[in-house]
Formats: C-alpha cells, sequence, structure tokens
C-alpha cells in the first residue's frame, strides 16, 4: 500500500509529500540573443517551485515521473509522452516527483511564430523528434547556423497534443471545502449526499454547482481528479492494484474502467505508449554541428 502522506496540505495542490522542498524560482531566463533555451535537471527530493512566471514561453516536460503544475483553477498533470506549454506572463506553480528528469525549453515570444501565442497552457505532444530536437538545443557548442537550422525544425514538429488534459477546480466559496478535501485524499469516498449534509447545504445545490463550475457531475469531476492522481502513482512504480486501493476503488478493474473512460485507454497502455519513446533519443540533427 501507498502510506498517507504527512506532508503539509497545500490549497489547490496535492498533499505534499513528506521530505517535499520548496523552492522560489530565482534564475528567471530574461532576454535572449536565442528563439530557444533548453535545459535539463533532476530532483533528488520532491520538489514544490513557488507561484511564479517567466517573461519567455516555457515547455516543460519530464522523464520517470510526473511533474504537477496549478495555474488558477486548473492543475496540469505533466507524464511521460507529454509536455506542458506555459505562455509568458502566465503564473504558476510546479511540483515535480523526485528523481524526474526534468527537462524545460524556454522560447523568446519575439522569436516564437504567431501560431504558438497560444493565451492559455496547452498539452503539447512530446514526440521522439521533438524531445531530440531540443535536447541538441541544449548544448554549449552549437554554432549560429545550425542553432537557426535545429530551432526552425523545432517550430515545424511541435504541436499541440489531441488531449487537452487538466483538472478544473471548481472555485465556488460553496464547494470549494470539497475540492480541498479530496485533492488532500483522493479516495475518500463520501457520497454526493453525505457531503452535502457536511457543508450543510442541499445535495442539489452541489449537483448545480459542480455542473456550473467545472462542466462536470461531482462523480465525473471525481473520477478526473482520481486519475490524475493516478498518473503520479503510476509513473512512481505503483502498480494497479496498490493504485487502486490508494484511490478508494474497491476493484482494480473498476479503477481501470475509470482510467479507461478518462484517457481513452487502459493504465498499461498508456504507460506503454510513453515508455515507446526512448530514454536517450538518438540526435538525428547533430550531424548539422559547425556545418
Amino acid at each position: 500500500m501507498v502510506r498517507s502522506s504527512r506532508g503539509e496540505a497545500s490549497p489547490g495542490m496535492w498533499r505534499r509529500e513528506a521530505g517535499t522542498v520548496v523552492r522560489r524560482v530565482t534564475a528567471v531566463p530574461g532576454p535572449t540573443a536565442f528563439a530557444i533555451i533548453a535545459g535539463r535537471h533532476v530532483p533528488r527530493v520532491p520538489t514544490e517551485w513557488a507561484p511564479h512566471s517567466h517573461p519567455l514561453h516555457e515547455l516543460v516536460w519530464v522523464r520517470g515521473g510526473t511533474l504537477t503544475s496549478r495555474v488558477e483553477d486548473r492543475v496540469f498533470t505533466v507524464s511521460e509522452g507529454h509536455g506542458l506549454w506555459m505562455p509568458a506572463g502566465v503564473v504558476h506553480g510546479g511540483r515535480a516527483t523526485a528523481g524526474a528528469e526534468f527537462h524545460d525549453a524556454f522560447f523568446a515570444p519575439d522569436r516564437t511564430p504567431d501560431a504558438f501565442a497560444f493565451e492559455e497552457p496547452r498539452a503539447i505532444a512530446m514526440t521522439p523528434l521533438l524531445e531530440s530536437l531540443l535536447t541538441h538545443l541544449s548544448r554549449t557548442d552549437l554554432d549560429a547556423a545550425a542553432r537557426a537550422r535545429a530551432e526552425s525544425v523545432v517550430f515545424d514538429v511541435l504541436r499541440p497534443s489531441e488531449r487537452q488534459f487538466a483538472l478544473h477546480l471548481p472555485g465556488d466559496p460553496r464547494i470549494d471545502a470539497i475540492a480541498e478535501a479530496l485533492l488532500d485524499d483522493p479516495a475518500d469516498g463520501r457520497s454526493l449526499e453525505e457531503w452535502a449534509r457536511w457543508l450543510g447545504i442541499s445535495d442539489r445545490t452541489v449537483t448545480r454547482a459542480f455542473r456550473r463550475a467545472t462542466g462536470l457531475s461531482f462523480a465525473q469531476w471525481r473520477q478526473v481528479l482520481r486519475v490524475h492522481r493516478a498518473l503520479t502513482l503510476l509513473s512512481e512504480g505503483f502498480d494497479v492494484t496498490t493504485v487502486s486501493e490508494t484511490l478508494g476503488y474497491a476493484q482494480p478493474s473498476s479503477f481501470i474502467a475509470a482510467f479507461r473512460r478518462i484517457m481513452g485507454t487502459t493504465p498499461g497502455a498508456f504507460f506503454d505508449a510513453a515508455d515507446a519513446v526512448p530514454q536517450d533519443v538518438r540526435n538525428p540533427v547533430s550531424r548539422v554541428q559547425n556545418s
């Protein structure tokens, strides 16, 4: 079983894992001569970044873990095979699991094509070619011509993911306490009627408030929340049975069915697809170096 975390609760985010280090972003990239600056980090402990923004667009993706990001009333969970595009100036916080290989790339707004002028965060499909190109651009020995060629190909292959996976928080004071309680403990199995009694309001009020605030029924919203949490647990190596029990499902088959309804595939197939992307992608553009 996954042990319950005794970490501090963080409003609008999962309960912090014990030992989480909270950091402030100090080295915020500023104006640059390049269109794209890429890098890689491996947090040795669970790490949380306090809310911040950048003057550049940011693309983040992970290997061997997950990244959770909070933007206003939405929680994004970034797992392998997907990235998250954060537009310049958007305030966001983030949290990475321990040992996750954390990649980021910053894009100068004045050198980024208008097609990528997203006003809101977007999930990005991290194809092997895109990862390879951004890994190539993290090198420090590229001449200007080689860098320019690689950057132009990045913009050719960078595309939003078909699935824009975000958990919308209610942002309604009548039901926010339910959302916070379930973020703290996704396995809480209280019924809609029990939640309503706990808040001292009618179950009809809870139903209407969830539908109006999130576009989902209470039951649907809780399923989406549990799948978000499942992505993190599964990426950390917990098996389906353990994750199912941790999230409050009576049987693994019930969890698998819920995961399929939300994600369009089973947990095994979802992570098999992510694993199909090589961990150390060969760089097809390395030959342009110094050409």
